[in-house]
C-alpha cells in the first residue's frame, strides 16, 4: 500500500507533518448522517455496506498514523461499490443539479445499475469528469461569488475519494486548522481563538485575507503537494480530471488552468491540502524557530488569524507570510489584511497615547472586541454578529417575504421560524444578545411591512402590538445556546477530542 517518501529538493516544508504541541485544539461536532434511501434497498445491505467501508477506511487511517512520511500507492481500489453507495447517500438530496441535469432522486430510481456502471467506468479508466455549472451567489460585500456545481456522478466519486483521503490527511493536518474537516466546525475555531487571546499573552492580531484563494490555486503545486503522500497515480489522474474539467457559463465551456471551483465536493479538502503545505507547516516552523514571544494561530479554510505577544514578531511574520504565499501563486489582500493592537493591555496603551478604543477584527461572522467582565473587570473578548452581514440577512428575508406576500399566515410563520432559528443557532454566543434581539426585531418589522402590503385594510389592522403577539407565537425567542469559549474548549481537551 505504501512506499517510503523520497527526498525532494522542493522548498516546501513537508517533513514535519504533525502538530508537535501535543495540545488538541478542537471539539468534535456531529457528522451528517446518510439519507434513508430507497425502500427497495434492504436495510441490512446498507448497514453491512457501511460496516465494510468503515473497516477498510480505518485500516488506511491506522497506516497513515503509523507511517507519516510514506506514500500511499494503492488507494484507488477503495472506490468500490460499497463506498460509492455510501457516498451517494451522504449527498444532499435537494442539492442543485449539474450540467447533466440529473438529480439525486433521478439517480436513485435505478441506483444499483447506475452505481455498477459508474464503478465499471472508474476502474476501466473510462470515467470522464463533466464541466461544472457556474452560477453566482451574492457576497456580503455586494459582489458575486462564482460557484461550481458538479454533475451528480462527479459528486459521488468526489465524496467517496474525500472519505479515503481524509483518512490520510487527518493524521497530517495541524491542530490550528479547522475549516471543512471532520468533527471540526466554525465554533471550534472561534473557541480556540477566543481562548488563545484571553488565556495567553496576545497583544497584536494579524487578520489575514488571501486574495481570490480558490481561484488562484496552482494546479501544478497542488499535484506536487498531493504526491508527497499519494503515490497512486490513478488517484492523481482522477483529481487532475476534476481540476481540468472547466465550467459552463452561458452555454460556453471555459477551461480552467488554475483554481478549484467553490461548491465542488472535493474543493475544501484540496484547499486544505494546499494551505497545509503552503501556510500551516511553514507557520508552525516559523513560530518555533523565529518567534521571540507567544504566537496563537487559527485558520479556517482561507481565513487566517494570528495573535502575537511581541510587536516585532507580528511585523516580521506578516512580511514573511507575504513572501511565502507569493512563492505559491497566492497573495494577501492589501486592504483586508490588517495588523492591529489587541489584547488585555490594548485599551490602556491607546488611552496613554491619546487614541480611541482598540480596533476590532472580524472572523467567521463575528466582530471581536476588547472588553472586560462585569464582575471583576478582567480582560475578555466579546463577539458580536457582524452588523453588515446581519443587515444582508434581513435584506434576503425581505426579498423572500415579498415572494410569499399572499401565502397563508401559518405557512409564512413556519418558514420564518426555521430561518430565524437557524440564524440564532449559530449566533447565540455569550454577550451577543443585543445583536440577536436586533435581528429578531428586524424580522418582526419586515413581516409587519409585508402583512400591511397585502391590502389597504391590512395597514389599519396590523398594529405593532398585534404584530409582536404574532411574532411571539411563531418566532423563537433569542436565547444564548453556546457556552463560554474556554469552557467548551477545555471540556473537549479533557476527553481528548482532536
Amino acid at each position: 500500500m505504501m512506499h517510503g517518501q523520497e527526498k525532494s529538493d522542493s522548498p516546501v516544508v513537508a517533513r514535519k507533518l504533525a502538530n508537535k504541541s501535543g495540545k488538541p485544539e478542537a471539539e468534535p461536532v456531529e457528522r451528517r448522517g446518510g439519507a434513508k434511501g430507497n425502500t427497495g434497498w434492504l436495510h441490512t445491505r446498507r448497514t453491512q455496506s457501511r460496516i465494510n467501508v468503515s473497516q477498510k477506511l480505518d485500516r488506511v487511517r491506522q497506516a497513515a498514523r503509523q507511517r507519516k512520511t510514506e506514500r500511499f500507492t494503492a488507494l484507488f481500489h477503495l472506490l468500490d461499490i460499497d463506498l460509492l453507495e455510501t457516498a451517494f447517500f451522504w449527498l444532499k438530496r435537494k442539492a442543485a443539479a449539474g450540467v447533466d441535469g440529473v438529480t439525486w432522486q433521478d439517480y436513485e430510481q435505478d441506483l444499483e445499475r447506475n452505481l455498477n456502471d459508474l464503478h465499471g467506468r472508474l476502474h476501466r479508466q473510462a470515467y470522464r469528469a463533466l464541466p461544472s455549472r457556474r452560477p453566482y451567489i451574492p457576497k456580503p460585500d455586494g459582489k458575486l461569488r462564482p460557484l461550481g456545481i458538479a454533475a451528480l456522478e462527479d459528486k459521488i466519486v468526489q465524496r467517496a475519494l474525500v472519505e479515503v483521503l481524509n483518512m490520510v490527511y487527518e493524521e497530517d493536518f495541524l491542530g490550528f486548522s479547522y475549516g471543512f474537516r471532520p468533527k471540526r466546525g466554525q465554533h471550534d475555531a472561534l473557541d480556540a481563538l477566543a481562548t488563545g487571546i484571553t488565556r495567553t499573552n496576545v497583544n497584536w492580531i494579524l487578520d489575514a485575507d488571501i486574495s481570490r484563494f480558490f481561484d488562484a490555486i496552482s494546479h501544478s503545486w497542488l499535484i506536487k503537494f498531493l504526491e508527497y503522500r499519494i503515490g497512486d497515480q490513478r488517484v492523481i489522474r482522477l483529481i487532475r480530471k476534476w481540476l481540468k474539467a472547466g465550467a459552463v457559463e452561458d452555454g460556453v465551456i471555459e477551461l480552467t488552468e488554475e483554481g478549484s471551483p467553490q461548491g465542488a465536493v472535493i474543493s475544501p479538502l484540496l484547499a486544505n491540502i494546499y494551505l497545509h503545505y503552503v501556510f500551516d507547516l511553514w507557520a508552525n516552523q516559523w513560530r518555533k524557530r523565529h518567534a521571540e514571544g507567544n504566537i496563537v494561530i487559527v485558520r479556517y479554510a482561507d481565513d487566517i488569524v494570528v495573535g502575537f505577544d511581541k510587536a516585532r514578531d507580528a511585523t516580521r511574520f506578516k512580511r514573511a507570510m507575504q513572501e511565502r504565499l507569493e512563492q505559491f501563486a497566492l497573495s494577501v489582500h492589501p486592504e483586508k489584511t490588517r495588523l492591529i493592537e489587541f489584547g488585555r493591555y490594548a485599551a490602556q496603551r491607546r488611552t496613554r497615547r491619546g487614541e480611541g478604543k482598540p480596533e476590532t477584527f472580524d472572523f467567521l461572522g463575528f466582530t471581536h472586541i476588547v472588553a472586560k467582565t462585569r464582575s471583576h473587570g478582567w480582560f475578555t473578548v466579546h463577539r458580536y454578529s457582524i452588523s453588515k452581514r446581519l443587515r444582508a440577512k434581513l435584506h434576503q428575508i425581505s426579498d423572500e417575504l415579498r415572494k410569499r406576500l399572499h401565502r397563508p399566515l401559518g405557512e409564512t410563520g413556519r418558514w420564518l421560524r426555521r430561518v430565524v432559528q437557524g440564524w440564532l443557532n449559530y449566533h447565540a454566543v455569550p454577550f451577543n444578545s443585543r445583536q440577536m434581539n436586533r435581528f429578531l426585531k428586524g424580522v418582526t418589522r419586515l413581516w409587519l411591512y409585508a402583512l400591511r402590503r397585502r391590502s389597504q385594510r391590512g395597514r389599519r389592522r396590523w398594529t405593532w402590538e398585534r404584530m409582536t403577539h404574532l411574532a411571539a407565537r411563531h418566532l423563537p425567542r433569542p436565547t444564548i445556546l453556546h457556552p463560554y469559549p474556554h469552557q467548551r474548549f477545555y471540556a473537549r481537551l479533557k476527553v481528548g477530542a482532536v
